[in-house]
């Protein structure tokens, strides 16, 4: 009877001890698979993060390549009004002064070389091309229509060829190249040494080819002040700051503009008053 309990007793100590290995597998298989499902959920979250980084990446591309394509749809228009400018410049060339419309055109150009995204900004560009192309055409036709209306007879008398010569050099340095040029005592009845004609051409007084390159400079610079004043006369009259700051005088402000060009006179200009007179040469009255 012993026996058999004693033996009762060992085949249930081996059951047990089999449950308990079996249970001890079965969580070992659990933590594993767990182990390996947090593996795989690790790897689902990496690999949705690269997909989601590669679309980011994608969309960005994207929109460069839709940029870039919106500048070049409107890059045509502005390479066409560049055409029209140099044709432009090649008419006005030996008649008028087209070194601040050269510069804006060249900044304009600029930008559009420097832009990738934005396609406003090549419009713009277009648009102050066109703008100065239309300004540089309408001062050939001023230059031309003053060739006609210039002072009959020869362009000196007593100044002489050499006389003359020396005068049309200071108006060509001074920026005045084109502008017509005659001998006259008819300014102020002979009381001023040169004026300038609402008709776009200069006169001189006989003497003033004598005078020393400086004088002779600020001379031409002023009278070409005063053809510039009269292309944008209204405006001009109709500004109040013209009024207050110069107090309505076109001498006075033909000597700020001769001193914005580097050439000063005997009458001195603030820098403020410098700088408004510095629009007119460009055709801005403010």
């Amino acid at each position: 009877m012993r026996r058999r309990v004693a033996v009762a007793a060992l085949a249930l100590g081996i059951a047990v001890g089999g449950a308990v290995d079996r249970a001890a597998a079965v969580e070992h298989e659990r933590a594993d698979a767990l182990a390996e499902l947090r593996g795989l959920a690790v790897s689902i979250d990496a690999a949705q993060q690269r997909t989601d980084r590669l679309q980011g990446l994608i969309e960005v591309a994207q929109r460069d390549a839709d940029d870039r394509d919106a500048v070049l749809a409107v890059r045509p228009a502005f390479v066409a009004e560049i055409a029209a400018f140099g044709t432009a410049l090649a008419s006005a060339d030996g008649k008028v002064d087209t070194a601040s419309a050269r510069a804006s055109a060249v900044s304009a150009q600029n930008s559009v070389l420097a832009e990738r995204r934005d396609p406003a900004v090549v419009v713009a560009a277009t648009a102050t091309v066109h703008a100065l192309t239309a300004k540089v055409t309408g001062d050939v036709a001023a230059w031309q229509a003053a060739q006609q209306a210039g002072p009959a007879g020869p362009r000196w008398s007593s100044s002489g060829p050499d006389g003359y010569a020396r005068v049309r050099a200071a108006l060509d340095r001074v920026g005045g190249a084109g502008v017509g040029l005659y001998e006259s005592s008819s300014c102020a009845g002979g009381n001023a040494p040169a004026c300038a004609n609402s008709n776009g051409y200069i006169k001189y007084r006989a003497d003033i080819a004598g005078w020393s390159a400086d004088r002779l400079s600020w001379a031409m610079a002023h009278e070409l002040a005063h053809i510039y004043q009269f292309r944008v006369w209204g405006a001009l009259t109709a500004s109040a700051a013209y009024g207050s700051m110069f107090g309505g005088d076109p001498e006075f402000l033909a000597n700020c503009m001769a001193v914005v060009r580097g050439f000063p006179g005997s009458v001195g200009c603030s820098a403020d008053q410098q700088a408004w007179a510095s629009g007119v040469w460009v055709g801005v009255v403010r």
